[in-house]
């Protein structure tokens, strides 16, 4: 166990002398993935429906809170 734990440690002392930056390693392009799609997930437009629907509930709640 502990030896493996030795080449990991080696493995990303590697990385930061040879100047890589990627310290997940063959994970990083999951993570790059995981962006991309939060990304474009967050820049898609509201649809209008839902749009109305905030904004109903928006003009209820002062009305409930005066009750």
């Amino acid at each position: 166990m502990k030896d493996m734990t030795k080449d990991i440690l080696a493995g990303a002392e590697s990385r930061r002398r040879n100047g890589s930056s990627d310290a997940l390693g063959p994970n990083s392009e999951i993570g790059r993935k995981l962006k991309q799609y939060y990304d474009e997930l967050v820049s898609d437009d509201v649809p209008d429906r839902f749009s109305q629907l905030l904004s109903q509930l928006e003009q209820a709640e002062p009305a409930q809170k005066k009750d």
